[in-house]
């Protein structure tokens, strides 16, 4: 045997070796381009190695990973394996962004132009976003968009940072059709809060309800990192991003407004299951039937009626903020009128609060037209509040001005958010409903262009969350107003009374009027020849 012919029998040996063996085919050919060292072989660490053997062996696999551990360019070399190994494969990459995208398409490109000749094949298109062999296997790139799993029958599909894709949820749903000849899926990302689809999948496959299988890449499995590395990162990027970035801990990353760790504490001490689950939709859920000895607030959000979200509401007891019962369903507007006065006669006549934005004013005329006495009204410049029932109650312009029921807007949403924050993290509310908590998990801040708002994750609701918050904001503050405005107008009768000649002794009330004149309207006060009716003060 010449020469030739044993090299010709080596690289049989060798393409034989990298069709069965994807490590050794990246380990012994592959090349990536190092930030620093340019292009560099790439020498594969022991824990890539198990990735790549888990991607071989599972059909689904979810990978929960610190930054920088090299697992993109991991998973462009298994693309660049299946599709010179392998016809017709098709391999779809979907990231937050097109760049992301592209650049997992750039790093097959790169391995694929460091290859010996006799590895390479032919190619039939190559592009910033797309690189397709004449042996039918291509790798396509796209950002996130909600018809993106929707293409031709896929090989595998990779989701890349898939905890920071808009919509992800609904684009795995149509991914299932592209993937039901079977297709794989990678699915990789660092932790962003609790709750989003990532981490549901996450759980999911932990718990073994659905076909992923889980590699969690702490940063500890990178041999070149060690403790100094770790605090080095926190005084770069602050505790919280460094956590996100490099623990795999769904818990301390993400944008939650409440501290998940406060979230879990109030799962764990304080969740319970109610005593009774009433109405039709069993949505009534009660866990503190009402004590005569105190006082309630119900505090109410009325669903837009589109089907998309819940009415919720929320029963607290006023002293100490315990969480007495809950509600969330789809009641219409007439109907959730006539529950909420139900429920706040049940509490001894509670404060009845109900946010008036849109729809809600159909709720509020159904309570009005019924004549429920505690409904909450509210001045339009948030200075005064009064939970007396109004409606006939105008001898003032202030009065006037007075509108039922409380106004989420841009000015009061970050207060009732601040104070719903606060209550919770200093545990000064006494939480028990499990479905509360589940939407707090996935409160989360958005950043806009201009400024962040506070609100659920996309495909969540905030209803239970945000009457929640409400009842806290009244409570605290409101209800703290109209006291002091009591307060005012009783230091004022004190003093009228006492210059008007009729103050003897009212710690229980006026009394009958000037001595020697008992039959004197102690609600009149003398000015010139005129008197002046007081009775207004104490409607």
């Amino acid at each position: 045997m010449n020469e030739q012919q044993k090299l010709k029998k080596a690289i049989q040996r060798e393409y034989l070796e990298c069709v069965q063996n994807p490590i050794h085919f990246m380990r012994k050919y592959c090349t990536i381009q190092h930030p620093k060292q340019g292009k560099i072989k790439f020498d594969l660490y022991p824990f890539q190695e198990r990735c790549l053997t888990d991607f071989k062996d599972n059909r689904y696999n979810i990978i929960l990973k610190a930054r920088q551990l090299g697992i993109s360019t991991l998973t462009a070399g298994y693309s660049l394996w299946m599709m010179l190994f392998h016809n017709d494969k098709n391999i779809l990459v979907i990231a937050t962004g097109k760049e992301t995208a592209k650049n997992l398409v750039t790093k097959v490109r790169v391995m694929y132009d460091g290859l010996p000749q006799w590895l390479k094949t032919n190619t039939e298109e190559i592009n910033k976003l797309s690189l397709r062999f004449t042996n039918g296997s291509q790798i396509k790139a796209i950002a996130s968009n909600e018809s993106a799993g929707r293409s031709e029958a896929l090989s595998l599909l990779i989701l890349d940072e898939a905890a920071f894709i808009e919509k992800v949820d609904v684009i795995w749903t149509a991914a299932q059709q592209t993937l039901a000849t079977g297709g794989n899926c990678i699915v990789l990302s660092t932790p962003n809060g609790v709750g989003n689809w990532f981490h549901q999948q996450w759980v999911g496959a932990e718990d073994g309800t659905n076909e992923f299988s889980t590699i969690r890449l702490h940063w500890t499995d990178h041999p070149d990192r060690d403790q100094s590395w770790r605090d080095e990162q926190d005084k770069i990027l602050g505790p919280s991003k460094a956590s996100q970035e490099c623990d795999t801990d769904f818990l301390t990353s993400g944008e939650s407004v409440v501290d998940p760790q406060i979230l879990t504490w109030y799962k764990e001490t304080m969740v319970e299951s109610p005593v009774e689950e009433q109405g039709i939709d069993r949505g009534f859920w009660v866990f503190r039937q009402p004590d005569y000895s105190k006082q309630y607030i119900v505090v109410a959000d009325v669903a837009r009626g589109d089907g998309a979200d819940y009415s919720a509401c929320q029963v607290f007891e006023l002293s100490d903020m315990e969480q007495c019962a809950e509600y969330k369903g789809q009641l219409g507007t007439t109907d959730y009128g006539n529950f909420l006065i139900e429920v706040a006669t049940k509490y001894n006549d509670a404060i009845l609060v109900v946010e008036n934005n849109n729809i809600g004013w159909a709720t509020i005329q159904t309570i009005i037209d019924r004549g429920y006495k505690n409904l909450f009204y509210q001045s339009k410049d948030l200075q005064v509040v009064d939970v007396e029932h109004q409606v006939n109650n105008k001898y003032r312009s202030q009065d006037k001005s007075m509108v039922p029921g409380f106004s989420t807007t841009q000015k009061t949403r970050p207060l009732i958010v601040a104070k719903m924050e606060e209550y919770t993290r200093e545990k000064l509310v006494k939480l028990h409903s499990n479905r509360l908590i589940d939407e707090l998990f996935v409160f989360i801040y958005k950043t806009g262009i201009i400024h962040s708002r506070a609100e659920a994750m996309q495909g969540y609701n905030d209803d239970l969350v945000m009457s929640y918050s409400i009842a806290l904001w009244v409570r605290d503050t409101a209800l703290r107003l109209q006291k002091d405005r009591n307060d005012q107008q009783w230091a004022m009768m004190d003093s009228m009374l006492e210059s008007n000649g009729n103050f003897v002794d009212h710690s229980a009330g006026f009394q009958a009027g000037k001595p020697g004149m008992p039959n004197n309207n102690p609600w009149e006060m003398d000015i010139g020849k005129d008197k002046e009716d007081l009775t207004w003060l104490i409607k």
